[in-house]
């Protein structure tokens, strides 16, 4: 006990703890030793910025991340005391600034985020997460840029090689709560110089605003210098623009801020035009008669034909996150208002729309179920004319008595009624879901927990599509069979979603019981890519493995739960401007 707290003292000097301030011994925070860094990379055919003849960003206009002064004004509060608090209230939302200002913020100075959790040792699998995510770096010219998709030994690369712009948020975030947002920074600034680059599919230029899904380094053995390779979609599976890269970019570009304190980076003049690029694209007036944005099959992380072609809730819940990211981010001038006049229209539109036709609950559920079709005017009830008839048998025992969720698809005669977990887990970080919206998906995640988490989380959508619907809706194709991949497949990455919600939600016990399943398999079978089967119990029949956002995302939700004011980074609070008047059951 007592060496602890010199240990403590040693990183915290600013800040003295006493045993009496703290009402239990064991949630005493202490440091660990980490490992050394084991990465290794190739320091041959390395080169200068000045023997390059591409056009670099101004780096010297960005401040190097300030390192963050510790207040603590306060005792710290255990992970169940949070709980409790959060149950007594009926808005778990608004005990997020609770969260994040009773504990410890993590910081620059730190060498471990403080750890808040009982258990004075880490799980065995932290130090060989770590040490796997360090082996993933990928270097451009000596400065870290990312992360590749998996280090896979097999002779079939494909793109896993690469460094992927949705797979490294993960990876983003371990860096950012373990104090090295050094790669962070590199990723941002590099993904921004793609995004300036010409994009042509074909004989057709895609818009200035797209970002890539992924880019490589390649060395050019005859030149002896490094460049990049960017793939804006042109090398797809299906040749599908990425839609969700521009808004994963921009909600980092966030979580960057927020970590470190540093708004030089975003305040940038390229950070301010990178983001009018990408928020110019999805602002654009067009023929859509909804707020929401019209995407193909293939343009987010299911990136292969699964039925989510319309308006998937994914892109909808990234896209409103991405609109409330950028509020904070956007600077106070001429455009940047404009911007922001815009932004504020739009959400307050695409939250009425998802709030109202996107939710589902057992109230909602049964009007569904009796609705009247052919209506006209506006005075519809059944605005989308859906036919009652194509209910699917599942969603009458799935639906639970108290829950609800956000379901995957809304678009005329058609209600795809899967669930998602991203769209979900985003939809409760970014407040588009409303408090009671929130705890309703929560709800449901318990009550269904043998089909949603399983033996291994977490079921990237239920149900599995079969037999002859399989068919029409994904072309019959071989990865995507039933209970795998995007089909029903379970996929760890998505445990620090869950573990942010959860810590959102005030039960963060959901989150940590679906790590210790994790943490069961995960190591042993080397951090696949994704699980298969009805309860996810076989390793995918074509997963990588050592699967880097795997393994991230394993590592991330494990530091969420041993100190929440992580949940800061990703997490926004209720805007009480966008919460319309709901006439739809709330489930509560």
């Amino acid at each position: 006990m007592v060496a602890q707290l010199q240990d403590f003292d040693k990183y915290h000097c600013n800040y003295k703890y006493s045993l009496s301030r703290l009402r239990f011994w064991k949630y005493l925070p202490f440091p660990m030793d980490w490992f050394q860094n084991g990465s290794f990379r190739s320091t041959d055919a390395q080169c200068t910025a000045a023997e390059s003849d591409e056009e670099e960003l101004d780096f010297s206009k960005v401040d190097k991340p300030r390192s963050l002064e510790r207040c603590k004004s306060c005792e710290v509060r255990s992970l169940s005391e949070l709980s409790k608090d959060a149950e007594n209230s009926s808005h778990p939302a608004d005990h997020l600034d609770n969260a994040v200002s009773l504990l410890p913020k993590s910081g620059m100075n730190t060498p471990l985020s403080l750890v808040l959790d009982p258990h004075p040792h880490p799980h065995p699998i932290v130090s060989e997460g770590w040490e796997a995510l360090r082996r993933s770096l990928v270097y451009f010219r000596g400065q870290p840029v990312g992360t590749i998709a998996a280090l896979d030994s097999s002779d079939e690369k494909v793109n896993y090689d690469q460094v992927f712009v949705r797979d490294f948020v993960p990876s983003a975030l371990a860096f950012l709560m373990n104090g090295e947002p050094e790669i962070v920074r590199n990723f941002i600034l590099k993904t921004l110089r793609l995004q300036s680059w010409e994009k042509k599919i074909d004989r057709f230029h895609l818009a200035e605003g797209v970002m890539p899904a992924s880019f490589k380094v390649f060395h050019d053995p005859v030149r002896n210098r490094e460049t990049l390779i960017a793939d804006f979609g042109e090398s797809a599976i299906g040749r599908v623009a990425p839609i969700d890269s521009g808004f994963w970019w921009i909600i980092l570009l966030r979580a960057y801020t927020k970590s470190t304190g540093d708004t030089s980076l975003a305040e940038l003049p390229d950070c301010q035009k990178g983001m009018h690029l990408i928020l110019n694209l999805c602002l654009s007036e067009g023929f859509d008669t909804f707020p929401t944005l019209l995407c193909a099959d293939g343009c987010c992380m299911i990136d292969r034909r699964m039925g989510v072609y319309g308006y998937p809730i994914e892109i909808q819940a990234l896209f409103f996150m991405a609109l409330r990211c950028a509020l904070q981010l956007l600077k106070q001038d001429t455009e940047g208002k404009e911007f922001m006049e815009r932004i504020a229209r739009r959400l307050h539109a695409l939250s009425y729309h998802l709030r109202s036709y996107f939710w589902l609950d057992l109230k909602q559920l049964n009007d569904v179920y009796r609705f009247k079709t052919e209506e006209y005017s506006h005075t519809a009830v059944n605005k989308f004319n859906v036919i009652p008839d194509s209910l699917p048998d599942w969603i009458f025992d799935f639906m639970p008595l108290n829950g609800g969720y956000f379901i995957g698809n809304v678009s005329p005669a058609r209600m795809d009624f899967r669930w998602f977990c991203l769209g979900n887990c985003i939809a409760i970080l970014s407040s588009l879901a409303t408090p009671e919206q929130s705890i309703a998906i929560m709800d449901l995640i318990e009550s269904r927990w043998q089909a949603l988490i399983g033996e291994m989380p977490l079921k990237v959508c239920y149900p599995a599509l079969e037999n002859h619907e399989w068919r029409i809706i994904t072309g019959c194709d071989p990865k995507n069979t039933r209970w795998s991949y995007h089909n029903g497949g379970s996929w760890p990455v998505l445990l620090w979603l869950l573990a942010a919600a959860s810590i959102k939600t005030g039960r963060p016990h959901i989150a940590k019981r679906a790590l210790e399943i994790a943490e069961t398999r995960l190591l042993k079978d080397n951090w696949p890519e994704y699980y298969d089967g009805k309860l996810g119990r076989y390793v995918g029949k074509q997963a990588r493995k050592c699967q880097t956002w795997s393994i991230a995302g394993y590592l991330v939700a494990k530091m969420m739960l041993e100190d929440p004011s992580h949940l800061g980074m990703v997490a926004l609070e209720e805007d009480k401007h966008l919460r319309p008047v709901l006439r739809r059951s709330n489930s509560l």
